[in-house]
């Protein structure tokens, strides 16, 4: 899709303006990320976010950084039952055994996906073919929680035994990190995520 010239410095209407919020919006969301680092950070916090909103995870992000050990995968994968005890009595993350449970574990498959792809993010970006989705969304209602895209890679992380990574998370995941560019078309961020190589 062809994208538009940029019109008025308007945002996304999601973000508000709480100041955290903004920049996240301004800065990150639906930029392309390819560092492994990044993208292992973001499957957590995604999956971690169910039922709660984004706003609240973003406040919790530094001490999701202090806790997972800075989202280095290797190091979260060797997690153990004391590691489950520390993270549960820590009040800076959600402390919800299933969702720390399952981010231990989806470290474990995420090594499992380096070791097959080379990297999660040739596996990851192989669902776009290497390339964002660039959709041309005016209205928030317009934007779809899912696609088949993200049915395909829930479905697809399922099966190697990821958790809490449905086709709503994975949505969310794809737009977060730019696998689609879900700026609203009136947004002075589409045109500019639409202009990068």
């Amino acid at each position: 899709m062809k994208c538009p010239e940029a019109g008025t410095a308007s945002r996304c209407p999601w973000c508000g303006d709480d100041p955290l919020y903004v920049a996240y919006h301004d800065d990150e969301w639906g930029v392309p990320q390819h560092e492994e680092r990044i993208l292992f950070e973001f499957l957590i916090l995604e999956g971690t976010q169910a039922g709660l909103s984004w706003l609240t995870i973003l406040k919790k992000r530094e001490n999701y950084r202090r806790a997972f050990a800075g989202f280095d995968v290797a190091a979260v994968a060797a997690f153990n039952d004391a590691d489950v005890t520390r993270l549960l009595a820590d009040p800076g993350i959600v402390r919800n055994r299933s969702k720390i449970s399952a981010a231990i574990g989806n470290a474990r498959a995420f090594l499992e996906v380096q070791r097959e792809f080379g990297s999660f993010d040739a596996y990851l970006w192989g669902f776009v073919d290497g390339c964002p989705i660039q959709n041309d969304w005016r209205d928030r209602l317009d934007m779809p929680a899912t696609s088949p895209i993200s049915d395909a890679l829930a479905g697809d992380l399922k099966r190697r035994g990821f958790k809490f990574a449905g086709s709503t998370i994975c949505y969310a995941l794809m737009q977060a990190v730019g696998l689609v560019n879900d700026h609203l078309a009136g947004c002075f961020r589409h045109a500019q995520l639409c202009r990068r190589p």
